[in-house]
């Protein structure tokens, strides 16, 4: 005990500028051992630290002690600390090794989950992610772990402030599927149908070499989602791994028979389909999904009105829809005119429904705001995507894979590395 008396106090000592921290760094990482031996009795140690000034010390103590078995007596008070610790603690100093500042905070994880206090993981969770990240554009191997988190919650909304941040850097591949995963679930309890896509569409198109689970159940989603939001689901884009272009649809075969039947617009039909596969869809959690898809097979049947007809009675769009009563299709027309999927009004007198054009002319200072918001946006993610383009073309791994690949081909055949960066 001795020896972690005399690490607390080098702690102590050797805190305060980079040099001596760098030395407290040396020592701390020889200590490894004794402190994961001792880990059980490091609690009265912790409380000798300040978390905001002796950030690296206190880490790797708290990193120890969480290696070993908490109980769950112990647990309460372990969380208050970690807490405690994140939200105090240095960057730059825990930084030094994120390893294990990743370790204690997926073990504060576990506990809360385990404890069934998912929403007390959240806020500290962000605030980790933020001091771990060198920039916005770093995915962490905690972001999974936040929006999962907020996905157990339900807070969903706390999930934005990371979820809308664009990311270019990514550690590990696995992470990023997760984190596609679950910020297309946050968007879909959202109902942000369009960024739920966008995330979904990540994980299916990602490079895989080999099928994984994530990308299967991903898939699943994005066929709902897509026959919700767009009423069709697109063909793969060509930069699909080929990987998934094989194999995601064996997997998948309950959901493509389910899009094949809402094509159709015959609800009886989509139903039937629902009803077959209805364990399926249980099994896989996605069943208040597909009611969803079959709820919106009657908005999708009643906008093909729209391209057909000028004027149509309530009554005639409950039977060409398949709705019981002109009060039903009534309910939808309304609430499809207010979430702005249709143009039309509806005369109570004589229950008539009036399709108009869509009133947007693109000239109010509002939408002027929202092309030029846009155009910016799109220019610098072309500056990026040219700045990371180029990076890749000077990587020496890059350009040792394509020396090789031009011993195969004539130079002029295969000239994807501009001549700039193959000068010796």
């Amino acid at each position: 005990m001795d020896s972690v008396e005399a690490l607390v106090a080098h702690v102590q000592a050797l805190s305060g500028n980079p040099e001596e921290v760098s030395h407290l760094h040396s020592l701390l990482k020889q200590s490894e051992d004794s402190l994961r031996s001792q880990a059980s009795r490091l609690l009265p140690f912790l409380e000798q630290l300040d978390p905001s000034k002796h950030s690296l010390g206190y880490l790797y103590l708290l990193e120890a002690y969480s290696s070993g078995p908490i109980l769950r007596e112990q647990a309460s008070g372990y969380l208050l600390t970690v807490v405690e610790f994140i939200n105090s603690c240095s960057a730059e100093q825990i930084r030094l090794t994120p390893d294990k500042f990743v370790s204690v905070c997926k073990s504060f994880k576990d506990q809360v989950m385990q404890l069934q206090v998912a929403i007390q993981g959240v806020a500290p969770l962000r605030t980790a992610i933020r001091k771990l990240q060198t920039s916005s554009e770093h995915l962490t191997t905690l972001h999974p772990d936040f929006l999962l988190l907020c996905l157990l919650s339900k807070c969903y909304k706390a999930a934005l402030s990371i979820l809308d941040d664009d990311i270019f850097e990514v550690d590990q591949p696995r992470d990023l599927f997760l984190y596609c995963y679950y910020g297309g679930m946050i968007n879909i309890g959202l109902k942000r149908f369009h960024k739920a896509l966008e995330c979904l569409h990540n994980v299916v198109t990602a490079p895989m070499t080999a099928l994984n689970a994530i990308a299967v159940e991903a898939f699943k989603k994005y066929i709902l989602v897509s026959l919700i939001h767009n009423g069709q689901v697109p063909s793969f884009p060509k930069y699909t791994s080929a990987t998934a272009q094989r194999n995601l649809k064996n997997y998948t075969q309950p959901y493509i028979d389910l899009a094949n039947c809402y094509v159709t617009g015959k609800f009886s039909e989509l139903e039937t389909s629902i009803q077959t596969n209805i364990e399926k869809f249980q099994a896989d959690n996605n069943l208040g999904l597909v009611k969803q898809v079959l709820s919106s097979l009657y908005k999708r049947n009643i906008q093909r009105l729209t391209q057909t007809y000028l004027t149509l009675s309530l009554q005639d769009i409950a039977g060409a829809v398949q709705l019981k009563t002109p009060r039903e299709a009534e309910m939808h027309v309304l609430r499809m005119i207010q979430d702005g999927e249709i143009f039309a009004t509806i005369n109570q007198k004589d229950g008539m429904v009036s399709f108009h054009e869509d009133p947007e002319q693109y000239k109010t200072c509002e939408m002027i705001e929202h092309i030029d918001s846009s155009i910016q946006r799109l220019m610098g993610l072309s500056k990026k995507l040219s700045s990371i383009d180029e990076h890749i073309s000077c990587d020496p791994a890059y350009l040792t894979k394509i020396s090789r690949e031009r011993q195969r081909f004539d130079f002029d055949d295969f000239d994807s590395v501009p001549h700039k960066f193959l000068q010796t």
